[in-house]
Formats: C-alpha cells, sequence, structure tokens
C-alpha cells in the first residue's frame, strides 16, 4: 500500500515514441485543456466542479511539465552517449590505477596508493556484471554463502592461502561457504582471547571495555568482522586495493562493512579519536617502517583507553615475554610504542594487546620525547600526508572508552560536537518518519512496467533484500540511527561530503560506520557493493562545489548492485535533471511529490539488471 503522504508527479518509462508524435500529443492535450478550462457550462458550475476542476490542474501540470522535458531533450540538452564499459572493467576502481600512477611519477610504493588528481578524464560507460553474476542471497543467509562469479577470486587464490583461511572457506562450483558463525571455528576462540588479555571473561563483555567500533585492517574474507558485528560490535574491514582476491570486495559481497584504503603515504579519510580498537591479523604491514609513521596513523584514529590488537608470525621479534614487565622489550615497535604513550597490556604467542594513554599530559612528560605534538589540529585531515606528530591531545573529545555512559548522547556530548540537542533530535524525528515512508516505497511494483526474472513471481517489499546502504549524506546519521530503531537488517555507510558541516565524529561517536568523501572524485570501493543509495541535498551540494552531476550518477551506477534502489530528496530543479540523466543511464525513474508544500521532491530509482 502506498503512503497517503506522496503523489507521483512523473511517469516516464523506457523507450519514447518519436519526438515529433510526443509534442503533437502535448500541443492536443493543452488544446483540449484550454478548451475545458473556457467552458461556461452550468456542469462546471455544479458541487461536481471542484473534483473536475482538480482533475484538470493535475492533467495540465502534468502536461505542462511533459512539455518542459520534451522540449528540453530536443534541444539536446543534459544528453550523454551512454555504452556499456569492456569486460576489463566488471571490477574497475578509479584512482587505482598502478600504471598512470607510475607515469606520474609515484614510487616506492606509493604507485599503489589512491591517486585521483591523475585520474584521467571519465569514461561515461556502465560498469557491466560478470557473465555469470546472480543476485546476492538475502541476509543472514548471504553473510554465509556467496555467488562465486560475483568476485574475483580463483581456485588458485583460494588454494595458495594459508590453512586457517581454508578452515573457514569452502569453495564450491558456483558458491563460496564461510564457516566464522558456527560457534565452534577459530574465530570465536580468538575474539576471546582478546577479550580475555584485556582483562574481560568474555568477547560479551567488550561493550563494558568501552569497545564499540573496531577497524579491522586487512580484514582477511571479514569472518572477524562477521563475528563482532554478531556481539552488536560494529567492525569496518579497510584492505588495500587489489585486482583479484580484494578482502574489501568479498566482505561486501557478505554484506559486511569495508572500504578500500591504504599504509603506504596517506591518511585514512577518519577523523582523529574515531575508533575503540585497531584489529590487525596477518595485515602485511611492517608498523616499524618509515619511522614509526604508520604507529602515529594508529595513534591518531584510536581513542583514548583504545586498543591496538596486532596478531602476526612475525610478532615473536616483538618479544617473548608472557608477562610484559618482566620482559625486556628493546624492539623498534615496543620502543616507538613507549614512545607514543601505549603501555602492553599483554602478549600471547603471536598476538600482543597495546592500550593507548588515557592521560592526555602524558605527551608532555618526560616519558615521551622523540615524536612531537602537532602545533595544530588537523580538524578534517582528507588524504593528507601521513604525519609525523602526534593530534588529538588538545581535542574536547579527548575522553577515554571506559568513561564512556551507554544509550544515547546526552546534551553535553552533542554541545562538544557543536551540534544543538534540539537540531539533532528534531532530525532524528524527521528520519523515523521518512524511514516509514521510505520502505513503502522499495518495491518493483512501483514501476508498472518492471522486467521481473524469469520465473519469478511479483517482488514483495525487500525486508532483507537491500543489506548494504550507503547514505551519501549523512549530516548527523539520522537514517542510520532511525533504521536501527525500526530493527531493519541492514548496515550504512554513513558519507559525509567534503564541503559539508562536518560531523562525522558524531556519527563514529554514535556507534556507527563513517568516512569523509569528495563528491567530485570516485568513491573507494568496488563495483556492484551496494544495495541502496540514499541522499539528502547532495545533488544541490556537488553542484555548489563545481562538481558534475552526470560524473555522480555514473559512479552510482558503478557501486550499486544490480536491481538496488537509489533515494534522492532534493530541490525541484536538480531532481528533475537527475532524473532527465537517471532514464539515459536505463535507470527506471520516479518524482514524488512530498505534498508538503515545497519544492523538494524525492528521485525514486531502479538500476536495471543490464546484460550485454
Amino acid at each position: 500500500m502506498r503512503s497517503p503522504w506522496f503523489k507521483k508527479i512523473s511517469i516516464v518509462f523506457g523507450p519514447r515514441p518519436p519526438l515529433n508524435w510526443l509534442l503533437l500529443c502535448v500541443v492536443i492535450v493543452l488544446v483540449l485543456i484550454a478548451l475545458l478550462g473556457s467552458s461556461s457550462s452550468s456542469a462546471l458550475k455544479s458541487v461536481t466542479s471542484v473534483a473536475k476542476s482538480d482533475t484538470y490542474r493535475k492533467l495540465k501540470q502534468q502536461a505542462t511539465n511533459d512539455y518542459l522535458e520534451l522540449r528540453t531533450l530536443s534541444a539536446g540538452a543534459n544528453r550523454i552517449e551512454v555504452s556499456l564499459c569492456g569486460k576489463d572493467r566488471e571490477n574497475y576502481v578509479p584512482c587505482y590505477n598502478v600504471s598512470a600512477n607510475l607515469l606520474a611519477g609515484f614510487k616506492d610504493g606509493e604507485e599503489f596508493d589512491r591517486h585521483c588528481e591523475v585520474l584521467q578524464d571519465r569514461q561515461h560507460c556502465l560498469v557491466r556484471p560478470p557473465k555469470d553474476y546472480k543476485i546476492p542471497l538475502n541476509w543472514p543467509t548471504g553473510r554465509d554463502v556467496i555467488w562465486s562469479a560475483n568476485v574475483k577470486l580463483s581456485k588458485d587464490q583460494f588454494l595458495s592461502s594459508g590453512t586457517r583461511t581454508k578452515r573457514l572457506m569452502l569453495v564450491e562450483e558456483n558458491q563460496i561457504s564461510f564457516h566464522s558463525d558456527d560457534g565452534t571455528d577459530d574465530v570465536q576462540d580468538y575474539s576471546h582471547l582478546i577479550a580475555e588479555m584485556i582483562g574481560l571473561t568474555s568477547d560479551t563483555e567488550f561493550h563494558q571495555a568501552g569497545v564499540r567500533t573496531v577497524l579491522d585492517i586487512g580484514c582477511g574474507f571479514g569472518s572477524f568482522g562477521s563475528h563482532l558485528l554478531s556481539l552488536n560490535i560494529m567492525a569496518v574491514c579497510v584492505a588495500s586495493y587489489e585486482l583479484m582476491g580484494s578482502q574489501v570486495q568479498l566482505a561486501l559481497e557478505r554484506g559486511l562493512p569495508a572500504i578500500i584504503g591504504n599504509f603506504i603515504s596517506r591518511q585514512l579519510p577518519f577523523p582523529s579519536l574515531a575508533y575503540d580498537m585497531i584489529h590487525c591479523s596477518q595485515c602485511g604491514i611492517v608498523w616499524d617502517d618509515k619511522d614509526g609513521l604508520f604507529l602515529i596513523e594508529v595513534d591518531r584514529m584510536l581513542k583514548p583507553g583504545g586498543y591496538f590488537v596486532l596478531t602476526s608470525q612475525i610478532s615473536r621479534q616483538y618479544g617473548s615475554s608472557v608477562n610484559p614487565k618482566k620482559g625486556s622489550m628493546s624492539t623498534p615497535i615496543e620502543e616507538f610504542a613507549q614512545n607514543v604513550c601505549w603501555n602492553l597490556l599483554a602478549e600471547q604467542e603471536e598476538t600482543f594487546i597495546w592500550q593507548k594513554t588515557t592521560d592526555a599530559l602524558c605527551y608532555t612528560s618526560s616519558r615521551q620525547k622523540k615524536v612531537p605534538l602537532c602545533k595544530g589540529e588537523d580538524t578534517q585531515p582528507y588524504y593528507h600526508p601521513l604525519s609525523h606528530c602526534i593530534n588529538g591531545k588538545n581535542s574536547k573529545r579527548w575522553n577515554p572508552i571506559q568513561n564512556r555512559s551507554s544509550g544515547s548522547l546526552s546534551s553535553t556530548k552533542l554541545e562538544i560536537h557543536g551540534v544543538h540537542p534540539e537540531d539533532f533530535f528534531e532530525d532524528l524525528e524527521f528520519w523515523r518518519s521518512s524511514l516509514r515512508n521510505y520502505w513503502t516505497l522499495l518495491s518493483p511494483l512501483i514501476f508498472s512496467d518492471h522486467p521481473k526474472r524469469p520465473g519469478d513471481e511479483d517482488p514483495l517489499a525487500p525486508y532483507n533484500m537491500v543489506r548494504n546502504v550507503m547514505d551519501m549524506n549523512a549530516h548527523f546519521g539520522g537514517l542510520n540511527a532511525a533504521l536501527l530503531e525500526a530493527r531493519k537488517s541492514v548496515w550504512v555507510m554513513n558519507v559525509v561530503p567534503m564541503g559539508a558541516q562536518d560531523t562525522l565524529a558524531l556519527i563514529l561517536d554514535q556507534g556507527f560506520a563513517g568516512v569523509w568523501h569528495d563528491w567530485c572524485e570516485p568513491f573507494p570501493t568496488y563495483p556492484r557493493t551496494y544495495d541502496l543509495l540514499h541522499a539528502n541535498g547532495i545533488l544541490s551540494h556537488i553542484a555548489s562545489q563545481g562538481c558534475s552531476m552526470i560524473d555522480l550518477l555514473f559512479e552510482m551506477d558503478r557501486i550499486l548492485r544490480p536491481e538496488g534502489w537509489v533515494i534522492l530528496s532534493d530541490k525541484l530543479g536538480p531532481i528533475e535533471k537527475a532524473r532527465s540523466l537517471a532514464i539515459q543511464i536505463r535507470w527506471e525513474a520516479r518524482v514524488i511529490d512530498l505534498e508538503n508544500g515545497s519544492d523538494q521532491r524525492l528521485l525514486l530509482c531502479q538500476k536495471p539488471f543490464l546484460r550485454k
């Protein structure tokens, strides 16, 4: 049932009739409206004239809108040439072109980093899915079983992986199964080990230790993060771009939060004091390389009292004593950890756990000598070069994770983030109401000509069909909060656009996933990794930043899976322009009037299952 708060004001289907015939039809309709409007018939003056005149008014408005659209199209405005990308772009991720980076002069590993500044003119082509691509299975089944054709993983890569990985994965003819959440595997034992090493009796007590958010570096295939999510802990995977066997691609295909990111030369797109725990299990990073710059970056992102967990086969070189107070710790990584005021809590076999200090004065004490403090706080270090100094010490958000109260953010904490409590809770109430309306729209039946897959019945509302959600202009994270309250089985990548109000620290402090991003650039993820893209005001925002709406929609098409959804909210002008472009890239598109007296509109789109 459609919610009564909207009406369709624009209906556009795929192929159009010849333009001359459409113009002729519009002219005829306008003539009829004019004749009917000028009639002096007494019937129009009767009691029923109110309903009829309202019908004529709507018809006239519809005809006017269609005429203006046809005139725009006939003039060639917003017309774009659209083609399908070649097979080589099935897993294409812009800004990670090693050849182009080498030609631009990047070396010593920096050629593998993200470099959008050397990105050439974007090709306006649609990235098509692999030959045997299938729609992912519904959650939670899709967490444990994925279609092997949907990811670029060869059997040779699987066979060359470690023994532990082979125990957690089963590669069949057309499926990959993961055995990470059956309660009997190594992952649960490993999680319990970490909990015991930080002084807990079980990993179910992580929340009591202040751990709600984890950055999992080099997450493998997401099994540890999947287990943490079952404990209501937001674990975000960050791993390097990989042409085949990508950790990020597999994690997202399983419905787990992930983003491409490197520890090479630039800071990750997160604020200081962002995470409660940062985890690295055989992630391949040499932490004492580059004079400890990678550890300084970890320190920047860790909250006071947060934990750095390192598990590696080479960890033994960092120390060997069971009790760190008794051992002689003179290795480079341990010396550097002391210089940034970390305490080695425990070590067991290949796992070491350090805790960041809760005392900001430690950085100015005699204990801290070799790593200087940054002179000014870098408030928004969006892919800035790795820092040689310590950030966050003077932040108003310096608050040990063990002191954090459970429940919603207090007015005092909101004001620390520069947010008025009234604005925050008003925004949350708005998204609670909007979500109820959104969810009723997400059915292909809203598109009367929706092409069903062969043998399928009419699709139902997408309850578990939507798992990976991106809010492209997240503001306070209200949509994420509303989705959690409504118990939707989704997670949200909350994106705070560059140039907008910087609310990312507030979003992360709520225990959500989030990232900074400049929407003039491609997003660091693989194709077909999100089920729903949502944005309120992003079209107006990119226009104010001088970005291309055409580039944005092609990028959205790249990261959206086939049959995925798009919900855009903005002013009428940008929405109509976006609808015109959406039709040309073969999306189903509807403009919905909110009927609240404003010029705000919703653009609801669905991407087709496009094959060659």
